[in-house]
């Protein structure tokens, strides 16, 4: 236990890197979550100069590993020079697999269960499969038992065409199984909830766009981006997020179609995340071990939490985990100086943008006062997923990255990064200037 003047047995961000997000099926196609999690750690271990014997464990997200990949964070360690001793673990909890690694690490260092990690998150979307269905599973299963010519013969009779309908991973992944709705059908409901119009949500996608054009430009992103030479070909450094669309316009915007509700929808392909590949690594300490082996942190983990909420207004998810995490951190909405709130939809962001500020939602939802609003130019100042991307179990690392290095740069002394969670989650993580 630490005084609050005494810091030294806190968890620090240290430092950490991120492959570009690439969009799925373009530039890292080639490339499996764990060949993006390999580079990554590498190159933490190669620019820290950590000695890998002092990492105590690696813990990283991915909701969608490939099967070869069993324990993607174990492959990815070794792959990457870390010893065979040191022992690594996968976490999934969607959105915030990348997140829930930082905390999951935070909680280790309290148990006393070591004080050096690697953490972070993965995703391949471009490589998320193809599934067999039951009845394609059901064939394969019965041919398989089959002893004799006849049986054989028996069950290719059986055999029908529309067996070979695949399931599409990314599709199911993106819908929840209890409300059978698609996420981006959440966000439509939270956009009726509030009142948000077409109009809103395009301008708030092309902002986004805007922020990341103008930090590309001025190299914010260069400190937590490290160059990525893809597979197959190796010829074209990749250095730069793909997804950021420096000519976007309003009107282009406005003639894209409704998704997900096609009659009387708003969301558009425009308006959400993209669908991208991407990893990060964050090397995270205590911030006396950090001092004892002669490392400035980034920031310090000053609080965390986790929250839900219904699945069909999953998008609402930051309003329910912020406060209770601000309340750990003995801090109230009007104290946080910058904002990451991970962009899933537009309509989800401006959702809770105005949760926060209505006191019939934080009374009927949270039992609290009006949360307070919160100013737009201190939230996402780099542009965000609708224009980055989100590679699913890297964007919750990604969050705590980009507000690190923006705390620092514009020496604020409060950070608060938080993103919803499909199946109606939330999670938020206060950072404190180191």
């Amino acid at each position: 236990m630490t005084t609050s003047d005494d810091r030294s047995g806190d968890l620090a961000i240290v430092t950490g890197f991120r492959t570009p997000f690439c969009k799925a099926g373009g530039a890292m196609k080639g490339a499996s979550a764990a060949d993006l999690a390999t580079h990554v750690i590498r190159e933490l271990l190669d620019r820290t100069s950590i000695d890998p014997r002092h990492v105590d464990e690696v813990i990283l997200g991915c909701a969608g590993p490939d099967a070869r990949e069993a324990n993607i964070a174990r492959v990815a360690a070794l792959r990457a020079g870390l010893p065979e001793s040191t022992p690594a673990v996968t976490v999934m909890r969607n959105c915030a697999s990348g997140m829930e690694s930082v905390i999951a690490a935070q909680q280790r260092l309290r148990a006393g269960e070591g004080e050096v990690f690697v953490v972070g998150g993965t995703e391949s979307m471009s490589n998320f499969p193809l599934l067999m269905g039951p009845q394609l599973v059901k064939f394969f299963t019965r041919m398989g038992k089959a002893r004799t010519a006849m049986q054989r013969l028996r069950v290719l009779a059986s055999f029908r065409p529309a067996a070979l309908k695949p399931r599409i991973a990314v599709m199911e992944g993106l819908t929840d199984p209890i409300t059978g709705m698609m996420m981006g059908n959440t966000a439509e409901r939270v956009a009726q909830q509030f009142g948000i119009d077409r109009a809103t949500m395009d301008a708030f996608a092309l902002e986004s766009h805007r922020r990341a054009a103008v930090a590309q430009q001025q190299n914010r992103f260069a400190d937590e981006i490290v160059a990525y030479v893809p597979p197959p070909d190796h010829r074209a450094a990749l250095v730069a997020d793909d997804g950021v669309r420096t000519e976007q316009t309003i009107e282009a915007l406005q003639k894209l179609k409704p998704v997900f509700d096609k009659r009387e929808g708003d969301v558009t392909v425009g308006n959400s995340c993209q669908v991208t590949d991407g990893a990060v690594a964050l090397l995270c300490t205590s911030v006396g071990k950090a001092k004892a082996l002669g490392l400035q942190p980034l920031a310090i983990v000053r609080a965390t939490a986790t929250a839900a909420l219904s699945p069909a207004t999953m998008g609402l998810g930051p309003v329910h985990a912020t406060p209770k995490a601000l309340a750990k951190a003995g801090l109230a909405l009007r104290d946080v100086e910058l904002f990451e709130i991970n962009e899933a939809f537009a309509a989800q962001v401006l959702g809770c943008l105005r949760a926060f500020a209505d006191a019939d939602y934080c009374q009927r939802q949270l039992g609290l006062p009006t949360l307070g609003e919160i100013d737009p130019a201190r939230l996402n100042v780099n542009g965000g997923a609708i224009a980055l991307g989100h590679p699913i179990a890297a964007s919750g690392a990604r969050l705590v990255l980009t507000l690190a290095h923006e705390m620092r740069r514009r020496g604020a002394r409060t950070g608060l990064a938080s993103l919803c969670i499909g199946g109606g989650q939330g999670q938020a993580v206060v950072l404190e200037a180191a």
